[in-house]
């Protein structure tokens, strides 16, 4: 993957990153959205990360081949060590290592920052369907994520109830006193070459 760009996105990208999530939204019940939003409804979801997390873009020949960010899990103060993943590429880009690129970005980026749990939410079933297979849960897994919840029917979309799954990543030991989580915005050009961003 050394063609392989990664970087931080910018709100120029947002139209060709909509593009990556629409056939999510209208094809399969990995997004549980229902409705693919407007430009400028994912163009403020992009905005309202920004800053606190990273927001990243593979990039190859200037074609933009996927998506990945953190936000936060749940949202309250004691949860601050915790991010919440997101990850879409590229229909065309899975299975291609795109994916463990960015992944690994995101985690380097995390650790940086002071995160320790990474949770991930992924749609679930016990039939795979045209619409849902457990792919992202077994992604997750190969990169060291495991299963620590399952929520049973709990999503409806193309006449199906789907199950949903949480997995979670520790990238270290917990200390007795955690320090404060740094915002990416304020992280050091040193730490962003570390997570393997192109600046």
């Amino acid at each position: 993957m050394s063609d392989v760009i990664i970087r931080t996105a910018n709100e120029a990208d947002s139209p060709e990153l909509l593009k990556i999530y629409a056939p999510y939204v209208e094809d399969t019940a990995i997004s549980f959205e229902t409705e693919v939003p407007s430009l400028e409804e994912f163009t403020r979801r992009m905005r309202a990360r920004q800053g606190r997390y990273p927001y990243l873009v593979a990039e190859r020949g200037g074609e933009l081949l996927g998506y990945a960010y953190l936000s936060p899990f749940v949202g309250r103060a004691a949860y601050d060590w915790s991010a919440e993943t997101t990850i879409y590429l590229r229909l065309d880009r899975r299975h291609s290592g795109v994916g463990k690129t960015l992944y690994t970005a995101l985690e380097g980026l995390a650790r940086e920052q002071g995160i320790i749990n990474l949770e991930a939410c992924i749609g679930w079933t016990d039939t795979p369907d045209e619409h849902l297979s457990n792919n992202s849960a077994e992604f997750h897994a190969h990169l060291g994520y495991r299963m620590v919840g399952r929520f049973y029917r709990c999503g409806y979309k193309f006449d199906t109830w789907y199950d949903m799954v949480w997995m979670e990543k520790l990238l270290r030991e917990h200390p007795q006193t955690p320090h404060p989580v740094i915002p990416f915005s304020e992280l050091s050009r040193e730490a962003l070459r570390k997570s393997g961003l192109t600046i």
